[in-house]
């Protein structure tokens, strides 16, 4: 079950209401669990979401991100572009992982719903009436763990994070301010990518 300020808070955060998001929390929450760590503060913890672009239920990765402190802007959650929901959470510390996805039956529920028929008919997910998601959103957060998600077993899982880099310039031609290894030379001068006039 679900802490009630957690998934308010969590609510916030994502901007409308729906079961994808809260069915995320409770995802990174049981790999949390299961690896017997709390919520992120730095990058101690690594979130490897299998959500891809433009498909349904990728609200699910933000509920990842409240659950787990993995964050886009910490730098520590990474999309892998599978097209589906699992989450590997990776302990860097003890260079331990779990694996765990919510159950095909938990969100084939949720797809079968007025609330989905809506939303593939354009309707915004914030327009949905609230006696439509509400029941759907109760379910995710109400449910036990093992009605929604299949929890992995602990595995080890070596993390080698990559160099950080503190170095960086100012563009001559915009006047921001860029990350050095991303500059590129325009006519002898130190650029960014978009006033370089090269796609990356």
């Amino acid at each position: 079950m679900l802490d009630r300020d957690l998934l308010a808070f969590a609510q916030k955060f994502h901007g409308h209401k729906c079961p994808a998001m809260p069915m995320g929390l409770r995802t990174g929450l049981a790999a949390m669990e299961a690896l017997g760590v709390e919520r992120a503060s730095d990058g101690e913890l690594m979130a490897l979401v299998e959500i891809d672009e433009d498909h349904c239920a990728t609200c699910w990765a933000d509920g990842v991100q409240v659950a787990t402190g993995c964050t886009l802007g910490k730098g520590n959650i990474r999309k892998l572009n599978y097209g589906k929901w699992g989450l590997t959470l990776v302990d860097k510390r003890t260079q331990r992982a779990v694996r765990v996805a919510p159950k095909a039956e938990a969100m084939l529920r949720n797809k079968q719903s007025r609330f989905m028929e809506m939303r593939k008919a354009g309707v915004p997910a914030s327009q949905v009436p609230a006696e439509i998601v509400d029941p759907l959103v109760e379910a995710v957060a109400n449910a036990p763990d093992e009605a929604l998600l299949s929890v992995g077993e602990v595995r080890p899982y070596e993390w080698v994070d990559g160099p950080h880099t503190f170095e960086s310039l100012i563009c001559a031609e915009c006047g921001e301010m860029v990350v050095e290894r991303n500059a590129r030379v325009k006519e002898g001068r130190l650029v960014c990518v978009p006033c370089s006039g090269y796609d990356r």
